[in-house]
């Protein structure tokens, strides 16, 4: 996920969000400013962090008036402290107070993710493992929760069920088996896609190898088992190991030898980063 890419889905998914804060007006703003009045307001850090979103959340105030000036001290990526000044935001008063809730809620959800990716990725720093996200994203917020994973040092796994052949345990059931699951995804899709099966014993390792699956995702196993299948893949296929990946129990993970980790808590269980629009006054 870039940042072409989401630019590209961006807009719509901004309406959407400002439809859902702002069925027909505004009825607070409206009744304290019903004039339009130049004004600006400062884009306050309150905690340390890693910032990331700073284009949507000047694009939420742009949808609302073209005319509207972001003026930003820090880019995406860029560690913030507590008390930092990160910016001004000039215009219509009106649009300052509609558009804050729903720029600050991508702001803060998106580098909340960003920072919890960056403490994460820290950790495996020096190793050749890869810190992948996955699908478990809220609903129409995933390129924008993707894209902060990438801010925050971490690497996209498939975007949606169009991008990549993932044949878990449910699909394996409905195949009657790994061999004939991974079979049939041959079968079926192109030549140049890559099949990763996830697999939860080491019997199932042998049969996806066999099978000639090209990356074995190991799923809620034991260090022992996981370290015993990553020998069993070396220079047959890749290696990822997934199952309530955290922050607090990623240790436990760095020495297996894996080709990479999978974590859903990237993005569903990262807290957001404090920041506030504060100071807002007339100019």
């Amino acid at each position: 996920m870039n940042e072409i890419t989401m630019k590209m889905n961006a807009d719509e998914l901004i309406l959407l969000a400002l439809r859902e804060d702002i069925t027909s007006e505004d009825i607070t703003t409206n009744s304290v400013m019903p004039e339009a009045c130049p004004g600006e307001v400062e884009l306050i850090c309150k905690q340390d962090g890693v910032v990331a979103g700073l284009g949507v959340f000047a694009r939420v105030f742009t949808l609302l008036d073209e005319k509207t000036e972001i003026c930003l001290t820090c880019k995406d990526g860029d560690r913030v402290t507590k008390g930092q000044r990160l910016g001004v935001v000039r215009g219509d008063i009106r649009v300052l107070l509609s558009g804050e809730r729903t720029a600050l809620n991508y702001l803060q959800r998106m580098s909340g993710i960003a920072t919890y990716t960056a403490e994460i990725a820290e950790l495996l720093k020096g190793s050749k493992t890869k810190l992948l996200d996955t699908r478990k994203t809220t609903p129409n917020m995933r390129v924008f929760e993707k894209y902060a994973v990438k801010v925050g040092g971490g690497n996209n796994h498939r975007y949606n069920l169009s991008d990549g052949i993932l044949l878990k345990d449910n699909h394996i059931g409905a195949a009657g088996g790994v061999k004939q699951a991974v079979q049939m995804a041959k079968a079926y899709a192109s030549f140049v896609r890559k099949i990763e099966v996830e697999v939860e014993t080491l019997d199932m390792v042998r049969e996806a190898l066999e099978a000639g699956a090209d990356i074995i995702m190991l799923d809620n196993m034991s260090v022992e088992d996981m370290k015993e299948a990553v020998r069993l893949c070396q220079g047959k296929a890749e290696t990822e190991c997934s199952g309530n990946v955290t922050r607090e129990n990623i240790a436990r993970l760095l020495d297996i030898g894996v080709d990479y980790i999978s974590s859903g808590a990237l993005t569903h269980s990262a807290p957001i980063l404090d920041l506030s629009l504060k100071n807002l006054h007339a100019i």
